[in-house]
């Protein structure tokens, strides 16, 4: 093994948990942002209420919560937590659909990759729900633009 501290690795090199049983329980927040690029024809049908399988909106945004609530079930190694409030926005773009999600907990833990499945399962879903309009849409990128909270402190990132 090499000297960095690797906190899902045991000594002997296999995978773990991370223990979070004596931090302490504080504020933690993340923002993640994702784009869905499809052709103008799909974003005017979303926006006209047009698609056939329905409101594509809240649709992606029922699928982006429950998939934030169920992140510890899709990433192995992450831990089940509590959510205070998990928030999703679309906004249409030139070219595509922008998801923004935000996630908050009071816990030991931070909820980065609760927002980051929020925005993915989200861009997903609206892929899935106008894939028969335009099979071409594409998705990415995903990634998160802030967090607070933890040992780790705040980060902010610029959206491009």
């Amino acid at each position: 093994m090499n000297s960095i501290n690797l906190t899902h690795v045991d000594r002997e090199g296999q995978a773990r948990m991370v223990n979070v049983g004596e931090k302490p329980i504080t504020r933690r927040e993340a923002v993640a942002v994702g784009t869905v690029k499809a052709a103008r024809a799909v974003l005017d049908a979303i926006q006209k209420g047009d698609v056939p399988k329905g409101d594509v909106f809240a649709t992606a945004r029922i699928a982006g919560i429950m998939a934030a609530k169920r992140t510890d079930e899709l990433i192995p190694l992450c831990h089940s937590l509590e959510l205070d409030e998990i928030r999703i926005d679309f906004r249409i773009q030139q070219g595509g659909v922008a998801i923004e999600a935000a996630v908050s907990s009071h816990g030991k833990t931070g909820v980065e990759m609760e927002a980051l499945t929020a925005v993915s399962v989200a861009a997903l879903t609206i892929y899935d729900m106008g894939k028969a309009l335009d099979k071409s849409m594409t998705i990415g990128p995903i990634y998160l633009t802030e967090k607070s909270g933890g040992d780790s402190g705040d980060f902010r990132r610029e959206k491009p």
